[in-house]
């Protein structure tokens, strides 16, 4: 009772909205046909966006509006989204299989002991053209991902990075830049 408390009837029926809207498009089996549902329950996404099987989850904090994506973005298997607060993908923003956007922070309870020190914070998260986002990597609230850029596997981006540059570590940290004409980012299996 104490969860039905802290968040009221209100988000309650949004917390359950949430879950049936997840399941629905769960079951949308073609990619075009969830960007299709996303598009009806209010999020902006763009053309020829391709989102494989992937979750949403805090829509009774926010709402599908808060996820806006440009044109040709594309959004791997088994993606976790939160709809705290907004996420905005530029145009062409690829998202590997596992990626995990965050943009919240809340260590529990009002009564919780890291409360104090950890206060409950929401702050959006954007990628900006053209960003590539490897396996697995997670993207915290506050996060600015900047264009063209290339975020290695298992990376944790926990605040702005430069345009055009390898990113990779945890947290991320730019690398090395990436010249128009580096082929070494964009062949699969190359070396980095």
């Amino acid at each position: 009772m104490k969860a039905w408390r802290a968040i009221g009837p209100g988000k309650a029926i949004r917390f359950a909205l949430g879950g049936v809207c997840n399941m629905a498009l769960k079951l949308c089996a073609v990619p075009m046909w969830r960007a299709a549902l996303l598009r009806l329950l209010g999020a902006r996404i763009g053309r020829d966006c391709v989102i494989h099987d992937c979750r949403f989850i805090n829509f009774y904090r926010g709402s599908f509006r808060n996820l806006c994506m440009g044109r040709e973005c594309y959004i791997g298997q088994e993606c976790l989204l939160d709809l705290a607060a907004r996420i905005e993908f530029g145009n062409q923003v690829t998202l590997g299989p596992r990626v995990t956007v965050l943009t919240h922070l809340n260590v529990g309870y009002e009564d919780h002991p890291l409360q104090r020190a950890f206060p409950a914070t929401a702050e959006p998260v954007r990628l900006r053209d053209g960003v590539f986002v490897s396996a697995s990597c997670t993207i915290l609230g506050g996060a600015e991902i900047g264009e063209a850029a290339f975020v290695a596997a298992g990376s944790v981006v926990a605040k702005g990075m430069p345009a055009r540059h390898l990113l990779g570590g945890i947290p991320a940290r730019p690398i090395r830049p990436i010249a128009a004409d580096d082929r070494a980012a964009q062949e699969p299996g190359a070396e980095t």
